[in-house]
């Protein structure tokens, strides 16, 4: 089948044609890093990373940049606060913390999130603050194309003119005339209180440190700027895919449209948006006290969970948190994981396979292969791994090795597709694993002949030096299995 995405832009399901056959290129917004991660931060980046596994499990080369907003009025604001606060003094004082420090910290925050998450790092990840020069030459090519001015006052802005574009709003199918500029832009110096800056003049109140000098006085970029000179740099005027946040799609994702096509970039030929994580059914709020962060769930459940839950509902649609929403991620977990472990103690470690090719081994194989083409339709890929594991663990029962054979070998490929594989590297992969595999195998033997010779007190004993170490035993007709027990 055709690889098949929903694109924004034209509202329409299309079969994906690379610009570059074999190759795809992939830009998708990161963070601001004003704080710290949410769990929309995390659910957009895993939902970009399995389609980043899924195009490359389709044998395409994939270059993927996420970008880094380390300038902003918010991370300027932040660091303010934290001076006036460390002024005052008081036990409950912030420290003092430039805006570069403050957006750095919470850059590593961001990064340890994406790899305890499995997400994998993008080919470049580029800071705003490392492409000034790229973003006033796109800003001075857009002035001489007539889509851009200075301020009309002494602020040292520049504004994109949006009417000077008739196409704006075509990605959000709105017509200019029905927009309302920003409620909280300054509409000092424009011509229309629609039009968006691409460079701000510095302030009187800013930090020395957060101004560039410029052709129109020094300052800084605008933040919609920023992501079109980025993606420019590293993957040229025109490429693949777009992707981001459905909350990004506007202002942020229109303007950078505007001012990229404006200054005669093809821009992005796909526009891809991750739908919104609710509470309950409700939007989260701090106000209403309905949030819950990443790393409040990774306090409850082991990461390999997390991901399973922010990843299993179509990226386009909304995933509703609700209080068991974890529980059920983890028994559903449980249930690949058991099936592999009883594989794994059937077979060893010899998969006798090629890693990464279930090809259509299995109907339900099949079946997830279709479902992540059709517009990365997580729900119907998950339904056909967990009927994998149920015609598995059937075949297992049954003493049918070869179908069951069949089935690990496609849950193996699924889960690492989906970034679930932690499970595989256990049980098959590398020396640590392989040695883990003999001792403990070793001990199961010593204790089934302690069991044959009645000596209850020695098998109890191997039992609970295992458990004490981490290793949990099950005891079944075909012998005992082993698995390591979840944090």
């Amino acid at each position: 089948m055709t690889l098949r995405f929903y694109d924004t832009a034209s509202a329409e399901v299309r079969d994906f044609i690379p610009l570059t056959p074999g190759k795809a290129s992939l830009y998708y917004c990161g963070a601001t890093v004003q704080g710290m991660p949410h769990v929309g931060h995390m659910r957009s980046a895993i939902a970009f990373d399995q389609l980043t596994r899924w195009l490359r499990y389709r044998n395409f080369t994939v270059t993927v940049v996420r970008n880094v907003t380390d300038i902003d009025d918010k991370i300027l604001a932040k660091s303010a606060d934290s001076f006036a606060a460390g002024f005052e003094g008081g036990p409950n004082s912030v420290r003092e913390e430039q805006w570069w420090a403050l957006a750095y910290r919470f850059e590593q925050e961001f990064l340890k999130s994406y790899d305890a998450l499995g997400v994998q790092r993008p080919t470049y990840e580029p800071r705003a603050t490392g492409h000034i020069p790229e973003m006033q030459a796109l800003i001075q090519q857009l002035m001489d194309r007539g889509h851009a001015y200075p301020a009309t006052d002494d602020s040292g802005d520049v504004y994109f003119d949006v009417r000077s574009w008739p196409a704006y709003g075509s990605l959000t199918r709105q017509n200019i005339d029905d927009m309302q500029g920003a409620p909280d832009a300054d509409p000092r110096g424009k011509k229309d209180p629609r039009d968006f800056a691409l460079w701000k003049g510095s302030k009187d109140s800013d930090p020395t440190t957060a101004g560039w000098a410029s052709p129109w006085g020094t300052g800084r970029p605008g933040w919609h700027l920023e992501c079109s000179a980025m993606v420019t740099k590293y993957l040229g005027t025109e490429f693949d895919i777009h992707g981001g946040g459905l909350d990004l799609r506007f202002p942020h994702h229109e303007n950078e449209m505007a001012q990229s096509q404006a200054a005669g970039h093809g821009f992005a030929n796909f526009w891809m948006h991750n739908g919104m994580v609710t509470y309950q059914g409700e939007k989260m709020s701090k106000s209403l006290g309905n949030t819950i962060s990443p790393a409040q769930m990774l306090e409850q459940v082991p990461a390999r969970v997390v991901r399973y839950y922010l990843g299993q509902a179509h990226y386009r649609s909304i995933l509703d948190y609700q209080p068991a929403s974890l529980q059920e991620a983890a028994a559903a977990l449980e249930r690949i994981d058991g099936f592999l472990a009883k594989a794994a103690a059937r077979f060893g470690s010899d998969f006798g396979f090629i890693a990464g090719d279930f090809g259509t081994s299995t109907e339900s194989a099949a079946s997830f292969a279709a479902a992540m083409d059709d517009d990365l339709n997580v729900p119907r890929a998950l339904a056909a791994l967990h009927d994998t594991v149920r015609i598995g663990n059937s075949a297992l029962a049954a003493g049918d090795d070869e179908n069951a054979r069949h089935a690990r070998n496609a849950v193996f490929t699924m889960t690492g597709v989906l970034g679930l594989d932690a499970t595989q590297q256990q049980v098959s992969g590398g020396k640590a694993a392989a040695a883990l595999d003999v001792m403990v195998k070793s001990q199961l033997a010593a204790r089934t002949e302690a069991r044959a010779a009645k000596d209850w007190a020695a098998s109890d004993a191997i039992r609970d030096t295992l458990k004490a170490a981490g290793v949990v035993v099950e005891d079944g007709a075909d012998g005992a299995t082993w698995s390591l027990a979840r944090d």
